[in-house]
């Protein structure tokens, strides 16, 4: 990541979280079909930088936890991301044959085994975390259905369904700039919070500190948006792993759409500022979180 002791801690959490997916997907478990669990490991194993885990991780660690008790939440907010990423590239929705700089998991397993695949790994989140958690016998039964609550919410009508409804489906565009607003909010910006405040809950943040992470979550989210809907414009394919070009195609009201690339820059710094102050209200090591807001900063540049 390039940005001294930190970014070098950071990547050190990566390689922890491709080492407990890579140790996951290597036994299928009893009573998957092999096909489906191909599928799923497929995108789950198919690279990207583990954003949401390792903000999970971080989270959970400012406020005392260890690392290895809080992986099986980590690792649950990945399934639902790649699922949710899964779900994105169907022909049906986004339509996009390339992934993480990989064919999408319908080019090479089809549609109903992706779509399968997406759901199972959407459910299976859960049950995953919850069962792991618990084995770990270090959180409070309300702590773990707090936590799990977060991203349950993020999962559903509420956030990524009802995102994915006003990104892709025309009848639910929207003229007034108020759109991409509410496409960041519940498509991108509730994972991110919710990976944030999840880690929070399970290392016993106070109400107070866990709206503080809650507020860096969600303005870290909403630039994350604001900064993918610049690079869909000024990308290329190589650096940022699938098509580049596509929502101008489909017609979306992106923050570039509404704004322009000047202004969704603008609004991008904004965002990404909102997001470390809301760091300085948070008591211990903040210096890795301060790290994500930095690189989208560079991002956007």
């Amino acid at each position: 990541m390039g940005l001294d002791n930190p970014g070098k801690q950071l990547l050190t959490l990566v390689e922890l979280v491709n080492s407990e997916l890579t140790e996951l997907c290597e036994k299928r478990p009893h009573g998957i079909p092999s096909r489906l669990w191909d599928a799923m490991s497929y995108s789950l194993l198919a690279g990207g930088k583990r954003v949401r885990p390792v903000l999970c991780l971080l989270a959970g660690k400012n406020c005392g936890s260890s690392i290895q008790d809080l992986a099986p939440m980590a690792i649950a907010c990945e399934m639902v991301h790649t699922a949710s990423l899964i779900h994105d590239d169907l022909p049906s929705m986004d339509n996009d044959n390339l992934r993480r700089g990989k064919p999408s998991n319908h080019v090479v397993f089809g549609e109903a085994l992706a779509l399968l695949a997406g759901d199972a790994l959407f459910i299976w989140a859960f049950d995953f975390a919850k069962r792991k958690l618990e084995e770990k016998g270090v959180f409070s039964p309300k702590s773990i259905l707090d936590a799990l609550g977060e991203l349950l919410e993020a999962s559903g009508p509420y956030g990524i369904c009802g995102g994915q409804v006003l990104d892709s489906d025309p009848q639910s565009f929207s003229p007034d700039n108020d759109h991409p607003w509410n496409v960041a909010a519940a498509k991108t910006a509730i994972l991110l919070r919710s990976s944030v405040v999840s880690g929070a809950i399970l290392g016993g943040a106070s109400e107070k500190k866990r709206k503080a992470f809650s507020d860096f979550g969600y303005h870290l989210g909403t630039a994350f948006q604001i900064v993918d809907d610049i690079l869909d414009v000024k990308g290329d394919g190589s650096s940022i792993g699938k098509t580049p070009g596509k929502d101008a195609s489909q017609g979306k009201m992106t923050f570039v759409a509404a704004f322009g690339i000047e202004k969704a820059k603008m609004l991008a710094a904004t965002e990404t500022q909102r997001a470390i102050e809301a760091l300085l209200r948070i008591e211990g090591d903040t210096a890795d979180l301060k790290i994500f807001p930095e690189i989208l900063r560079k991002r956007c540049c």
